[in-house]
């Protein structure tokens, strides 16, 4: 079980949603905090709200931002990557720049991220990483160019540094959330099965957070659904295509 009263936790996404909800639990819990994204608004409006909170702007997808934000956030007990950037698309309506984005946010601006705390967190022999990925990632879905590819390449990189890092001290968590209520989603016009409240997610992650339990998917069954598609031979899968 792992203790969160008292821990200094940077989290990253933070303005809006499911961050903005998980930064009032882990409030609840005692946890000192500091918020990242781009609104300095919006942080400026949480924190106000918050026992023990600060504000480090940051976007991720700026490589000299993540290494000066990660200077001015100083040591850490835990990192929650939670930024996403999400924009309905089909293969026939590609844009390349949303996809980009979507890349770079959901994906590579965990990478900036984490080679910034990993290496201090190895020193230091000991460290708590969170990955907000989502159930797209086990499988390509329709209507899902970029955002399935980058949760995907989020999970692979979960799964590596779950490996790597055994005995070093660091725990490595992953956390894969089905639909949740948000001005993301809002984007949506197609049916979202078991869609979920963001105060409701923030308790499946704030409960994942308390375990050393490497992978926690949700909502069940929705999560056992999509896990399943992967024993589907590809026949079915594709049919009439």
């Amino acid at each position: 079980m792992t203790t969160i009263s008292g821990r200094t936790y940077w989290l990253v996404g933070a303005s809006e949603g499911l961050g903005r909800s998980l930064a009032r639990q882990l409030d609840r819990e005692g946890a000192r905090l500091v918020l990242s994204a781009r609104s300095t608004d919006r942080l400026n409006s949480l924190a106000a709200e918050l026992t023990d909170a600060r504000v480090v702007p940051l976007d991720v997808t700026d490589h000299d931002d993540v290494q000066k934000a990660a200077q001015a956030v100083g040591p850490v007990d835990g990192v929650i990557y939670n930024a996403g950037a999400y924009t309905p698309m089909r293969g026939t309506d590609w844009d390349s720049e949303a996809a980009m984005t979507m890349c770079e946010v959901n994906f590579l601006g965990a990478m900036r991220v984490l080679g910034e705390v990993v290496p201090r967190m190895i020193r230091a022999g000991h460290g708590d990483i969170t990955l907000i990925g989502s159930l797209a990632g086990y499988r390509g879905l329709p209507a899902a160019i970029g955002y399935g590819a980058s949760k995907a390449a989020l999970v692979s990189l979960a799964e590596t540094m779950r490996h790597d890092l055994k005995g070093s001290g660091v725990v490595v968590r992953l956390v894969n959330p089905g639909f949740i209520k948000t001005r993301l989603t809002e984007k949506n016009n197609f049916s979202m099965p078991m869609i979920m409240a963001p105060e409701a997610a923030a308790e499946r992650v704030l409960g994942a957070m308390r375990s050393n339990r490497f992978r926690t998917d949700f909502p069940v069954p929705f999560s056992w659904f999509i896990r399943t598609l992967d024993y589907l031979p590809d026949i079915l899968v594709y049919r009439g295509r």
